[in-house]
């Protein structure tokens, strides 16, 4: 029977994993595109289609974005209450040698507050318009990838918020009547 590793060697990997990815951001390139990915997953991406779709597709496009609000909100308040009760430092705050190359929204880590949000909201509206898979799934990821290249968040905290994201969107499309992923 294989034991499991103890809880400093997963956190030394996941250490190791983000100082490896943050090396990436040495590149200018690199960094620029993760830069202006994370920067418009802060909330800039979503807000404009929530206003393309109420745009392009009147009450419908309303009745997506109004849903896609309310998950927002419900997902703003579990990663806030999330990040107060864990208090995780962020890498850069705990490696000198990882590099924040672009400044945090707030001062802790756990869970990775951009990738819940891309990952429910991506679920959500995928519910609502399937077609915009090839859109939203790549995006959704490159935010995800951005918050460890540039060394804000571990992979752990990476992979719980997808975790939290899909499970808020799952529940939410369960309650709003009418919506299916696989319908």
């Amino acid at each position: 029977m294989r034991q499991q590793p103890p809880r400093n060697v997963l956190l030394g990997r996941d250490a190791g994993w983000c100082l490896r990815a943050n090396r990436w951001c040495e590149r200018h390139p690199v960094r620029r595109f993760f830069a202006v990915v994370s920067r418009l997953g802060d909330g800039v991406f979503w807000y404009a289609l929530m206003g393309a779709l109420v745009a392009l597709d009147g009450l419908q496009g309303l009745a997506a974005s109004a849903h896609l609000a309310a998950t927002g909100v419900i997902a703003l308040t579990l990663y806030k209450l999330l990040k107060r009760w864990t208090r995780r430092p962020r890498p850069f705050a705990a490696d000198v040698r990882i590099r924040a190359w672009i400044a945090p929204l707030d001062e802790f880590s756990f869970p990775s507050g951009h990738t819940l949000h891309a990952v429910a909201f991506t679920i959500v509206a995928l519910a609502h318009y399937p077609a915009l898979a090839p859109l939203l799934i790549p995006f959704a990821a490159c935010v995800a990838v951005s918050r460890v290249v540039l060394g804000l968040h571990y992979p752990s905290d990476v992979l719980a918020a997808t975790a939290i994201g899909s499970l808020l969107a799952a529940l939410s499309i369960w309650i709003v009547p009418g919506v299916s992923l696989f319908a």
